[in-house]
């Protein structure tokens, strides 16, 4: 243990000294351009795929935060659901910790049976 302390503090002192010490000699960047390389850079994959939708102004995934809306009749807020109902939770008011739940079901708003918050359900495709 003593053994590994000491060795690794004089790798240490050796890195602050400018020299290499043996083992780390061939250690250097691997990024070809000669800096870190970005996120767009290195993304593979889905995260490849979300980051070209973010670019051109989509939203894949719904990550974003929604539109804010009125909650009236004639601007109610909208919640997507690829089925024909949904639950929804309805914070009535702002310093308030309960939740309002209910059943949200595709046709015309709906109201919040406690504030009165009006809601809409439209379809919504999967990407």
């Amino acid at each position: 243990m003593a053994s590994r302390l000491l060795r690794l503090s004089g790798a240490l002192r050796g890195l602050s000294r400018g020299r290499y010490p043996a083992g780390l000699a061939g250690a250097s960047r691997s990024a070809s351009g000669g800096g870190i390389p970005t996120d767009e850079e290195q993304a593979t994959g889905l995260e490849r795929k979300v980051l070209k939708a973010l670019e051109k102004g989509l939203d894949p995934y719904s990550m974003l935060r929604p539109k804010r809306y009125a909650g009236t009749k004639e601007d109610p807020n909208i919640v997507p659901s690829i089925t024909d109902k949904r639950i929804v939770g309805c914070i009535c008011e702002e310093e308030n910790s309960a939740v309002i739940w209910f059943w949200l079901h595709k046709g015309e708003p709906q109201r919040c049976p406690s504030c009165g918050a009006h809601y809409k359900l439209v379809s919504h495709k999967l990407p």
